[in-house]
């Protein structure tokens, strides 16, 4: 469904901008005492914040919605205008937000949708009947281009102000549009399965991990049968590098202010940074990044371009301070591992390299069922450091990489951070959706900063060129990735649990533990459920729990040394031996299928 979100200047999208005024219109004649925060479009439809008297319910949405539909049919025209700071300020005088807004724009701040705006600040509003925005648009021309019946109010939800805790809390209310019903009701069953697929419950009902507000919110607490798959997935991580010709390295969790001074955190990114904590008089910071701590190991020693390249890797866990009003799950922490590997190499080894890190990237990605991938390749911006030849030769390197794989790819012009070009990796989910995961990035800045060398050839010092590489992004977020993807289902090499015995009676106990032992020694994550349920009941927690097999055991399978299979999609392939089931499962682990 993410293929439907396209350009601001799509109708579609204007269509969904519009829909959003006209939404908030129909609350502010249900509350007209209402104060309106922002409205955009979003990737499957808009929303729209509130500040109201009371809490909204199910009720409201029907009725406000049923508003929306007539409000579409008046058919009112939407009109730009360009307004004045005296006009805008008088408009919207009992609107507390929205006077904000004005006040960051003509600060040269953020605009009406809380984004920079490009070029001069501009003050303009739309209208539509008697309903007036803070708004650049775009939108349609008449409210007769929204369908009615392609338009749907989906839910409520609490959203601080800015993403700011300590701002009021607002109710935003999303809602979606689509260009015909029919596109409407096929978001809608897409919705559902998103729903079914969503990480936060699906970890809690498969007891894989937790989130604790005692212990502070956005912190992962991962549970056994989470800590299994994290360990499979850390395990095979850490072989693939290692075949991949990277050293394993580990560093600190904290670092002296100093060196956060010397990478540019303490300037540029200490918003994000937790408070300093003092040892002995000197500040401390839990870090948000591993590079600064790879730079010094670097630096222990002159380096000779004999060592190069160095590729260096860690998983290694970072610490940044979100707000709380934008914490989601896994998809948004306060602490995580971030994989995370840095190569050092010289100018002339830069092309070799970044066609290795791409196909090794897109290698990694494959073996945990993703086939989809959407390539981004973001150039020098105005604001750099670096010299403009280093810039060109980064870039066509990684595009040469991009372009020896075959894959398409898209450009984005002056994108890149102002310390160097990278790669961004988007991959595809099984329900369409596109997340970003891997980075190759360029930079510049911190061999600079930090005076990086190594002894050529010549028997001189240069500057070598450094890579960051992140693959997976983040063991969480890729984590939560993985169980959206799966829907809890993973394949058999992934699942916590394998293999689950079921005894058909008391009597039979003994026996699965007997198998359960030979499967374990085979190398199988297996349990025997041996609690006093039905032989069905067992069964259906067994698929509740998304487990892969389901070997069932009685009178029969016991004397023939045999269990009885049944998978969690249905199947029954029925009774085989151990030693059959034992090839079965490990051919599926090691082919990585799904069953």
């Amino acid at each position: 469904m993410s293929d439907q979100y396209r350009h601001e200047n799509d109708h579609l999208h204007r269509i969904r901008h519009s829909a959003a005024h006209v939404m908030a219109q129909a609350v502010l004649e249900k509350f007209p005492e209402g104060k309106v925060a922002i409205g955009p479009a979003i990737e499957t439809g808009f929303y729209y914040d509130f500040d109201l008297p009371r809490p909204l319910t199910p009720e409201d949405l029907e009725e406000i919605e049923a508003r929306m539909r007539e409000i579409i049919t008046e058919g009112y025209d939407f009109v730009y205008q360009e307004v004045d700071e005296e006009e805008a300020r008088h408009i919207f005088s009992d609107q507390p937000y929205k006077l904000e807004l004005i006040e960051d724009i003509l600060a040269g701040g953020l605009d009406e949708h809380g984004q920079p705006p490009e070029g001069k600040p501009t003050l303009s509003i739309y209208r539509h009947g008697p309903f007036v925005d803070l708004c650049r648009g775009p939108h349609v021309a008449n409210t007769r281009e929204i369908n009615p019946d392609a338009v749907k109010l989906l839910s409520v939800a609490g959203a601080y102000w800015r993403g700011d805790e300590q701002r009021p809390m607002l109710q935003r209310i999303y809602g979606t549009a689509w260009e015909t019903a029919q596109e409407l009701e096929q978001f809608l069953a897409w919705r559902e399965e998103v729903e079914k697929r969503d990480h936060r419950r699906l970890v809690r009902e498969l007891d894989l991990l937790s989130f604790h507000e005692e212990g502070g919110p956005g912190l992962a607490y991962w549970h056994p049968k989470g800590g299994r798959i994290r360990q499979v997935i850390e395990d095979f991580w850490r072989a693939r590098h290692r075949e991949g010709g990277y050293e394993i390295v580990f560093t600190p969790h904290i670092g002296k202010a100093e060196l956060w001074q010397q990478s540019g955190h303490l300037d540029f990114y200490r918003e994000s940074m937790y408070a300093p904590m003092d040892v002995e008089g000197m500040e401390y910071f839990l870090k948000p990044m591993n590079c600064p701590f790879h730079i010094l190991m670097y630096k222990t020693r002159l380096r000779s371009y004999r060592e190069l390249p160095m590729r260096w890797a860690e998983l290694g866990t970072v610490y940044r301070y979100e707000r709380s009003g934008v914490l989601h799950g896994l998809m948004r922490v306060r602490g995580f591992t971030q994989d995370d590997a840095h190569i050092f190499c010289t100018p002339q080894q830069i092309e070799g390299e970044v066609l290795r890190v791409l196909r090794f990237s897109l290698d990694i990605l494959r073996a945990f069922g993703f086939s989809e991938f959407q390539i981004y390749l973001s150039t020098m911006p105005k604001k750099h450091v670096g010299e403009p030849a280093q810039w060109e030769q980064a870039q066509e390197s990684l595009r040469k990489a991009i372009e020896a794989e075959g894959l398409p790819y898209e450009v984005d012009e002056g994108g890149g951070a102002f310390y160097g070009p990278k790669i961004d990796i988007h991959i595809k989910d099984a329900l369409g959706r596109t997340w970003q995961l891997t980075t190759i990035q360029f930079d510049f800045n911190l061999p600079e900063r930090f005076d990086l060398a190594y002894v050529g050839e010549d028997g001189k010092e240069h500057r070598p060129y450094m890579v960051h590489r992140a693959l997976l992004g983040s063991l969480e977020r890729f984590f939560g990735i993985l169980v959206e993807h799966y829907g809890g289902a993973f394949p058999v090499w992934l699942a916590p649990v394998q293999a689950v015995l079921i005894p058909i009676a008391d009597r039979h106990v003994e026996y699965a533990y007997d198998v359960a032992e030979r499967l374990r020694a085979a190398g199988l994550r297996v349990e025997v459920n041996d609690s006093g349920e039905r032989m069905q009941a067992k069964i259906r927690d067994a698929q509740m729990e998304k487990i892969p097999y389901m070997l069932v055991v009685g009178d029969r399978e016991a004397e023939a040394g045999q269990v009885n299979l049944r998978r969690r999609d249905g199947e029954k392939p029925g009774a085989m031996s151990v030693d059959d089931f034992t090839r079965l499962a490990q051919e599926a682990v090691e082919e990585r299928r799904l069953l």
